[in-house]
């Protein structure tokens, strides 16, 4: 503006009124808590001899300076690299004494006063400004400072479990200005707060949050949680606890002893109540080592359903012939393997005891693979696979494996080079012989008898012999088998060329081939060996052998899963809470890349792993966990989910219930919502103002009134529980707190 800097003082003019001057030039925006869109003010002196300043800009219009990107150590781009965990630029609310005041008036907030604890018709319902996209900061904010216990915390004198010495937390100030934070909303009046100050001290304790991008609520209020705990916790020395194992004590005693010993290094109003118990129990596959384990949370991920389960699609085809191709979608683990998979489709095919399924992948009309192998994970098999699976007798892997491929004969290409050029057709056919009955008669007995299904209806004519059944198996037109099995072939022809010299009594063309069916070869009228324990064959369909078999049922076989209203379908199929809970505390297999070391094989191995609720907090958060993210690509499941507002009853899920413990009932008081996509969505909140019974929704700065049955939406994605006070009775007959029944002995 072509100003002396010596004859210009500018000031963070937020709301329109002189909050502070910025004085020292090396701060970061991000330091002096310059928002987006946020005035300034420069005031420049009217002569020499004076001694005010004037607040006009030159030429009284307004000036926009374009800024680009911070170069600091807090710029979110190119990571937060904090030497020592301090920024200059944001003052400390301790003095050199380490006293402090927490009511003190923070102007740069907008805020001129408030009051301690005095209540009227508006308290508790001040919205937040948004700072930049800020809004998923605000929800997690509202969300909290609405849980009644921290409410009782905070507006009361918590000075005295300010930790100034852990190192693991912001030596107080972080639970200072949330404290600070939650007294301005809860004053007198509706005026919006810009939680300018808090944002600062949070940026400090988790860098990753500085900086105005879109971030994850539940991210940030875990790291919050965090925070708080190791601001507030009241361990000034953490004691060394050597970990133990359970020695085979009971699950109650070495439970007790797991608490016990966390509490012990972690005790704060957050552990009070927000931390619960869970048991972890992890089972070898090999040594059947069990390893048992009490670990804290703070809060439950539940997945949705539909994110730990696929849907698979394979196509059953008969080995021996006797049914028809048929599709078959089976819903199995997402980290499961292919012993799950044969296993549910053996139970939805209604498998025979006396058959078993082989799986395998088929691409470009042959065999790609064959899954074997029963621990192989599912993750190997992709959404555009095509799978299917050939039922055959138990047993089968003793004997010959005979593969059919399918190929169009072109009646237009008489000559020899363009045989092996053939576009091949449908789907190969799976079937096996005895080792010993490798003979030509034994292979187009074989083909025949898998072909059986597909017998056109007029096929049966008096022109075409039916099949008929010998001790040596079935009787082909062209191939009559005798009394004592000998054969008789004299018409057949296995000419490589010109294909118009096919015999009239032989029902179809087979050839010897590779597994990319690009040769042909004659079979053997003795015995004919493949590599290894596989036989390929090739089938030349032309009009003839159309007219007698219909193949439209392996013509177009379906994929593992389709995506389109089979999917949008099923992301809009409504689950209830309870559904995430079981899905969450389903036993499963670890997935390939978490793979735990048993001590008993001294080996990594894909244990299963269950969990189980041992020890429920007196607050219960639950998040649902929307948002999937894979090497390939990230996705946001919009599912409704009904959960219960009122009479959570979590006995079912509990394992662990002290003595005359009522049923643990919970009530909830809010909820964080998301809404869009990945990209630029939007997060607010509801909370429920427990005193007057009413909910309301926080959008930013805007708040309103909201009906209880409209807070059910499929937008939620952190739910807020607390449990229902009340008193039950112990065995002495002595009325007991119910949120002090979990410390009582067992």
């Amino acid at each position: 503006m072509s100003v002396e800097q010596s004859e210009i003082v500018i000031w963070d003019y937020y709301q329109r009124s002189k909050s502070k001057k910025l004085t020292n030039l090396n701060e970061t925006l991000e330091e002096a808590q310059i928002n987006m869109d946020q005035e300034i003010l420069l005031e420049m002196k009217l002569d020499e001899s004076s001694s005010g300043f004037s607040s006009r800009s030159t030429n009284n219009e307004l000036a926009l300076i374009p800024l680009g990107p911070s170069t600091s150590s807090l710029s979110i781009a190119g990571g937060p690299t904090i030497s020592n965990g301090f920024s200059s630029g944001i003052g400390s609310s301790f003095s050199q004494d380490n006293s402090f005041s927490p009511l003190l008036k923070d102007s740069a907030d907008g805020y001129n006063s408030f009051s301690n604890g005095t209540k009227d018709d508006t308290h508790g319902l001040s919205g937040l400004h948004n700072l930049g996209n800020t809004c998923f900061m605000n929800s997690a904010i509202q969300s909290l400072v609405h849980t009644p216990p921290l409410v009782e915390y905070f507006l009361e004198d918590y000075t005295r479990e300010i930790n100034t010495e852990n190192p693991l937390g912001l030596q107080g100030e972080l639970a200072v200005a949330f404290g600070e934070l939650l007294r301005k909303l809860w004053s007198s009046g509706r005026t919006s707060v810009a939680p300018r100050a808090f944002k600062a001290k949070l940026s400090r304790f988790a860098p990753q949050f500085s900086g105005y991008n879109q971030h994850d609520s539940q991210e940030l209020l875990a790291f919050l949680l965090d925070g708080l705990h190791e601001d507030l916790n009241r361990v000034k020395k953490k004691p060394y606890i050597e970990a133990k194992d359970a020695d085979g004590r009971p699950d109650d005693e070495f439970a007790e002893e797991c608490w016990n010993n966390h509490k012990a290094r972690n005790d704060s109003i957050i552990v009070d109540k927000f931390q619960g118990q869970y048991k972890s129990t992890l089972v070898c596959p090999v040594c059947n080592k069990i390893s048992v384990t009490f670990d804290p949370f703070m809060y439950l991920s539940l997945p949705l359903p539909s994110t730990v389960t696929r849907m698979i699609t394979v196509t059953v085809f008969s080995g021996t012939g006797d049914a028809f191709p048929m599709p078959f979608t089976v819903t199995v683990q997402k980290n499961g393997n292919c012993r799950d998979l044969t296993k549910a489709l053996a139970d939805v095919c209604c498998l025979k005891s006396s058959d078993a399924l082989l799986l395998a992948e088929v691409y470009e009309r042959r065999i790609y693979r064959y899954l074997t192998n029963p621990i192989e994970g599912l993750h190997n098999i992709k959404d555009e696979d095509i799978l299917v699976a050939y039922r055959l007798p138990i047993g089968h892997e003793k004997h010959m494996r005979l593969e059919i491929l399918h190929r169009r004969a072109d009646r237009c290409a008489a000559e020899p080079q363009f045989n092996i050029n053939r576009k091949l057709i449908g789907c190969p056919f799976v079937t096996c012989i005895p080792n010993d009955s490798t003979g030509k008669s034994d292979i187009y007995a074989a083909v025949s008898a898998v072909l059986a299904p597909f017998v056109r209806a007029k096929a049966h004519g008096p022109d075409v012999s039916a099949v008929k059944l010998n001790g040596n198996g079935p009787s082909l037109d062209g191939i009559v088998l005798t009394d004592n099995g000998a054969t008789c072939e004299e018409g057949l022809s296995t000419s490589t060329g010109d294909d118009h010299a096919v015999d009239e009594h032989v029902p179809f063309q087979l050839s010897m081939t590779d597994e990319k069916g690009s040769v042909r070869n004659a079979i053997d009228a003795d015995s004919n060996r493949g590599l290894g324990i596989v036989i390929r064959v090739l089938m030349d369909w032309s009009d003839r052998e159309h007219e007698m078999y219909n193949i439209d049922y392996m013509d177009e076989l379906p994929e593992v899963f389709k995506h389109g209203f089979l999917s949008k379908k099923t992301r809009q199929e409504a689950v209830n809470l309870f559904s995430c809970l079981d899905a969450f505390l389903k036993e499963e297999p670890l997935g390939p890349d978490d793979m735990w070391y048993c001590p008993g094989c001294k080996e990594h191995r894909q244990a299963s792993k269950k969990l189980d609720l041992w020890r429920l907090p007196e607050i219960l958060v639950v998040h649902l966990k929307r948002f999937s993210y894979s090497r390939y690509m990230k996705n946001k499941l919009d599912t409704f989910v009904n959960f219960p507002i009122h009479d959570l009853n979590m006995s079912k899920y509990v394992k662990q219930m002290s003595r005359g413990d009522r049923q643990p009932m919970y009530e909830l008081y809010a909820v964080i919502n998301h809404y869009g996509g990945l990209g630029g969505g939007h997060y607010s909140a509801y909370a429920k103002l427990v005193e007057e019974d009413n909910w309301y929704h926080f959008d930013d700065s805007h708040v309103s009134s909201v009906n209880e049955d409209a807070i059910r939406t499929s937008a939620a994605y952190v739910l807020f529980y607390r449990r229902v006070r009340g008193s039950c009775t112990v065995s002495n007959g002595v009325p007991v707190d119910i949120e002090m029944v979990d410390s009582l002995e067992t």
